[in-house]
């Protein structure tokens, strides 16, 4: 049997037959308890000494061989040196090499490593500068691939290095400077010396922003998340911006003066005013704060995007409400109006708005009138004022009033012409009969022109004695010459008033004998309402049959039963003749 040791086999102490699986030392009788062990134990040294010697006999056998080896030669020496460089090279670390091909889509980078490196293009920031003999900077993802050739990678090279330097300078919440280049699926990337994240929702403070317009710009952004595990950066355009408005506006609050001078970009535009973006703080133009004329729309004086000057009118620190004014960066011109523009003089403007009320004439910059529609003619009646006059007309008027703080000046035209009222009392006396054209039909009466100017009103009331006249059109036509009579006369307010009935001798005098109570006679029915009959008895005059004298109480009932024109037999039940009235029943 043999022991192994260290590569040599030793002899092995023979057994006595019949000790096979006993241990050394043990007697093979029993009852044998030591008798042997003084030989054992010389054994066990002999073999250790053994075992020494074999050992010092091999590695003199070592050195002896390594004398007679040949001495190794400079090309193995060159061998020894090159594996052992090839040694320092480890995957994943970012390492020097050099440029050593540019190709259409690829560049070719020399590391040192016993076989180059092929990168792409897009890979670099600017592929287009890189020529021959450029050092760069890669990233050693693997010394080998399937092909035998190591694998760089300069993006990886970048993004590495940027996060050490990014993790080591910045922490969330950080502005950084970057630039979008490229836009991916959600957002954009940025370049911030490594590529980070800017999702679409953080790319403005707008809701909606156009990403394509920010690729290729240098902007500033925030940090707003660090992702150490998985080495990516989320930025935010919208929290710089953000904070930039705020730090703006809480030092645009403590610079903030009554009376001082801001200035500012248009930002939207409302019926009543414009805002107006100080930079971190909107405030509010008011139209009425625009100009010291009249103006429609703020559009008229300002467009989105404008910059403009104003003057902080007030401010509320607590609500960050700002009102602004345009028009108080000039003098007021109404302070002197009263003495530019006292009553009763004349003046010359250009008609600058026109309005079914009147027309606007601006008297200078700031300062405009109104010709109201019934002082442009003593004689005509206009419906509109373009009817005589039109936007950019020169024209000439005289100052009727003005009010210094209310900012209005009252104008008038016809006053530049004769008043037709100058002693029309004298012309048309009371109870005097006058002639006249019907001008125009009211419900309520006719406008009779007596002369050019002057015109009278005849009432409904005023059209006759017996009739009751629902319409003037019931008596009278447009255009239609008549005589009237005048019953009053008020030339100071230039008011006229006109009879028609008082033409001819009142007939109730007469009516009130001929139809007393009981009267009975025929008449002819004239008109059906809800309340009862009208019966003509005689040429313009009428009596009622109330709904209480009938047994029909309604109009349908009514007008089922009794028919226009037909005749009925009548008495009279009651004559008002202050009132011009009688009251009928059936006989």
């Amino acid at each position: 049997m043999l022991w192994k040791r260290k590569g040599k086999e030793e002899p092995k102490p023979d057994k006595k037959e019949g000790d096979e699986g006993k241990p050394l030392g043990t007697p093979s009788e029993p009852g044998g308890t030591g008798s042997h062990e003084p030989d054992f134990k010389e054994q066990l040294k002999g073999i250790e000494i053994k075992n020494e010697r074999a050992e010092q006999e091999e590695r003199e056998a070592e050195e002896e061989q390594v004398k007679k080896e040949p001495a190794p030669s400079k090309t193995d020496d060159l061998a020894i040196l090159y594996e052992d460089s090839i040694k320092d090279f480890k995957e994943g670390q970012v390492v020097k090499g050099k440029i050593i091909d540019v190709r259409r889509d690829d560049i070719v980078v020399d590391i040192g490593y016993k076989s180059e490196g092929i990168i792409a293009k897009w890979e670099f920031s600017e592929p287009d500068k890189l020529k021959v003999g450029d050092s760069v900077e890669v990233l050693l993802e693997s010394k080998e691939d399937e092909d035998g050739c190591v694998v760089l990678s300069k993006q990886k090279a970048d993004k590495l290095q940027g996060w050490e330097r990014i993790i080591s300078t910045y922490k969330e919440g950080d502005a950084i400077a970057g630039k979008p280049v490229r836009k991916v699926k959600g957002g954009i990337m940025v370049d911030i010396g490594m590529e980070a994240f800017l999702p679409a929702s953080l790319a403005s403070l707008k809701t909606y922003c156009n990403l394509d317009e920010l690729i290729g710009q240098v902007l500033d952004f925030k940090i707003v998340k660090i992702n150490r595990p998985r080495k990516n950066i989320v930025v935010s355009r919208k929290d710089f911006l953000r904070q930039m408005l705020e730090e703006s506006r809480l030092k645009l609050l403590k610079e903030l003066k009554k009376g001082g001078i801001v200035s500012g970009t248009v930002k939207n535009i409302t019926d009543f005013g414009a805002f107006i973006d100080l930079g971190g703080l909107d405030g509010l133009l008011h139209i009425t704060d625009m100009s010291w004329g009249r103006i429609s729309h703020p559009s008229e004086v300002l467009a989105i995007g404008d910059r403009v000057e104003v003057v902080v009118l007030d401010f509320d620190k607590a609500t960050n409400r700002v009102s602004l004014g345009l028009k108080q960066k000039s003098a007021n011109p109404w302070q002197d109006v009263d003495k530019k523009y006292p009553v009763g003089s004349k003046i010359k403007g250009k008609v600058v708005n026109l309005m079914p009320y009147g027309a606007f004439v601006e008297l200078e910059k700031g300062i405009e009138g109104l010709v109201h529609i019934s002082e442009l003619s003593w004689s005509k009646r206009y419906s509109h004022p373009n009817e005589l006059l039109a936007i950019g007309d020169v024209v000439e008027a005289v100052v009727l009033d003005s009010d210094k703080s209310s900012q209005k000046i009252s104008l008038g035209m016809k006053q530049l012409e004769v008043d037709p009222w100058l002693g029309a009392e004298d012309k048309f006396t009371v109870n005097a009969r006058v002639k006249g054209k019907v001008r125009n039909l009211t419900d309520y009466g006719a406008f009779v022109e007596l002369e050019e100017g002057i015109d009278g009103l005849v009432h409904v009331s005023e059209m006759s004695w017996t009739k009751k006249v629902s319409h003037p059109r019931e008596v009278l036509k447009k255009g239609q010459k008549i005589e009237a009579v005048v019953l009053s006369m008020d030339a100071k307010n230039r008011k006229l008033s006109l009879g028609l009935k008082q033409l001819t001798p009142d007939p109730w005098s007469k009516i009130s004998q001929t139809y007393s109570e009981g009267h009975t006679t025929t008449g002819k029915i004239s008109k059906i309402t809800n309340f009862g009959i009208f019966v003509e008895l005689e040429k313009d005059l009428e009596g009622l049959i109330h709904v209480s004298e009938l047994e029909e109480k309604t109009q349908t009932d009514l007008e089922s039963k009794y028919k226009i024109g037909a005749k009925l037999a009548v008495k009279v039940v009651k004559l008002d003749e202050a009132q011009r009235k009688i009251a009928l029943g059936l006989q």
